[in-house]
């Protein structure tokens, strides 16, 4: 765990929270600027994204030629752990692209990102509803942008289910039946789905919540009893010994620690996945070629409560330590709200909470790919939204508690002691960071 250095504000009066609030000041002869600047800019995704942002950067470049952007991008996978170490060292970028949680985990003192609200007549935050804003706010300071809201869906690949004579599966009844039917007719190697521990975490919680239908978490603390949860494991257990998922041991021995990186899901042999609607581009892209990928319908035959599963997407954040803050609000503003930015990044981050930046993919026609019909999709079918902590890095990273219960699940470990296991460390990690 990361621990922030407390931010002394010397202005402000004191919030409900105990914290201190910033007064919202502006600069306009800091927006103005031609000064040469330099900023820092970094992103996690996959290549698609990658690509979308860099273009969009060269652009910025070309619209503000006193302004260099370098980009430090990469994938997922080690991406926390990365950027913990940079703002814990104050070596963090200008500007981050954050996952939410970061705020509460990471500056939960609002000692590590700087409030936007300082920056309001360039973000233009009058674009955003109150309730969008108001996700950015912890510590009494605005401390992100959030991007827009995502959620996850079922993506298939349309041309295995082909092969194996199968309809894209509308019910888990349906995929426990293709799981019979790949190993029968297409072989040992051929899975309906492909999950490594995280996402695994992420279905068991489909799973519990159709079922039952709370949230997860309530009141700082897992919402569910030991035997509930236990239920959730064997449940994901009998997706394996069911043929529906490789073992964890079999993914990685596949060499790859993502799906879309792995041989098999690009060769079509693992042919679904339970992924956020603003991710799925690097799912599709990664594929070979003559494979069709669609999305699919929630399950509706676990229970009677609807499970779609939300987030923010994530945010834009201006590091406390940046030097170029006006300018660093300049790049996020042009990325989030101006035509040029909007059109070159469309919806690679997923459904944008900006409304002038819809109303900019609206009019250009673009509002249209598996993106925003997966995110239509998750929006009209209700369900739950993780909490702020959901994905703490001691739960959701590659050494955390969710990967580490998972993978021992996998090995054929005793679900029961697993599942005490797995609340009381959620409950832990909970405590230490209440919200």
């Amino acid at each position: 765990m990361v621990v922030c250095c407390v931010l002394v504000l010397l202005l402000g009066t004191v919030g409900a929270n105990g914290a201190k609030e910033a007064e919202t000041t502006t600069d306009s002869t800091a927006f103005d600027s031609n000064e040469k600047e330099e900023l820092r800019f970094s992103w996690w995704g996959g290549d698609s994204r990658h690509k979308a942002t860099l273009e969009a950067i060269d652009a910025f470049m070309k619209k503000y030629p006193n302004i260099t952007v370098k980009a430090e991008y990469g994938a997922w996978d080690g991406w926390t752990e990365k950027c913990a170490i940079q703002l814990s060292g104050g070596t963090a970028p200008d500007v981050m692209q954050i996952n939410w949680n970061w705020m509460y985990q990471f500056s939960a003192d609002g000692s590590k990102f700087a409030d936007l609200r300082n920056y309001a007549d360039i973000l233009h935050l009058e674009n955003y509803d109150q309730a969008t804003l108001d996700q950015g706010m912890v510590a009494g300071k605005m401390q992100s942008l959030p991007v827009g809201m995502t959620g996850k869906v079922f993506w298939w690949n349309k041309t295995t289910f082909d092969k194996a004579g199968l309809s894209v599966p509308s019910s888990f009844a349906e995929i426990m039946t293709a799981g019979k039917v790949f190993k029968e007719k297409l072989g040992d190697d051929y899975y309906p789905m492909s999950l490594y521990e995280y996402e695994r975490m992420l279905l068991m919680l489909y799973y519990l919540e159709s079922k039952y239908g709370k949230p997860w978490a309530a009141n700082n603390q897992v919402n569910y009893s030991v035997a509930e949860v236990k239920e959730g494991l064997d449940w994901i257990n009998s997706l394996e010994t069911g043929h529906v998922l490789p073992s964890i041991a079999q993914m990685k021995g596949d060499g790859a620690t993502v799906v879309e990186k792995n041989p098999k899901w690009i060769t079509g042999k693992y042919a679904g996945f339970y992924e956020w609607d603003s991710a799925q581009a690097k799912m599709a892209n990664a594929l070979g070629e003559n494979q069709e990928f669609v999305m699919g319908q929630f399950p509706p035959d676990l229970g009677s409560y609807k499970a779609a599963l939300t987030k923010v997407t994530q945010c834009f954040a201006i590091t406390e330590n940046s030097k170029h803050k006006a300018a660093a609000a300049k790049l996020i503003e042009f990325l989030t709200s101006d035509p040029e930015g909007v059109k070159i990044c469309s919806t690679e981050r997923g459904m944008l909470a900006n409304k002038a930046a819809v109303k900019t993919l609206k009019d250009l026609g673009m509002l249209k790919g598996l993106t925003f019909e997966g995110n239509q999709l998750v929006s009209n079918y209700g369900g739950f939204s993780l909490d702020p902590n959901f994905e703490n890095s001691e739960l959701k990273d590659s050494t955390g508690v969710y990967y580490e219960v998972f993978e021992r699940l996998s090995n054929g470990e005793d679900s029961g002691k697993l599942a005490s296991y797995l609340v009381d460390s959620i409950n832990s990690v909970y405590a230490s960071n209440p919200y």
